[in-house]
């Protein structure tokens, strides 16, 4: 009998006539500009030493907001100073890492549904990431 392999889904980048109304549905209007910026912030203090800023890319699955990931480099290394991870990390995992950070803290100031389901539906997907065990690392 023959074995069939399922692909493993990947996310796929907004275009760009979808862009603005990404991180409304992802974090949802009222923490639009928190959460963008909490994403970015995370960032900075994940990957000090290689993000400066940029482009970032938005990513669905599914019809569904993702996650956000940095343009300016196609490598990032994470530092651990917040969980204790060390390691280098492709854009998209890094993103994964900053956007679930960004879910995480603002999580404790508003019990938004956005922030819930968003949250559970990118951790859902970093468990079939190739770089699962990496994102779970830096997240713990």
């Amino acid at each position: 009998m023959p074995t069939f392999m399922i692909a493993r889904q990947s996310a796929t980048t907004v275009p760009q006539g979808r862009r603005q109304e990404f991180l409304p549905t992802l974090f949802g209007r009222s923490l639009l500009i928190v959460a963008e910026n909490a994403v970015y912030s995370f960032m900075g203090r994940l990957s000090p030493l290689d993000y400066g800023g940029g482009f970032w890319d938005f990513y669905e699955h599914e019809g569904k907001p993702l996650f956000l990931a940095p343009k300016s480099r196609s490598r990032f290394r994470i530092t651990g100073w917040i969980t204790g991870f060390q390691g280098e990390v492709s854009a998209e995992a890094a993103g994964i890492i900053a956007t679930l950070f960004a879910f995480s803290h603002l999580s404790f100031h508003d019990q938004s549904e956005h922030l819930s389901e968003g949250y559970g539906r990118l951790y859902a997907y970093s468990a079939d990431h190739p770089e699962a065990a990496e994102i779970f690392q830096a997240i713990d």
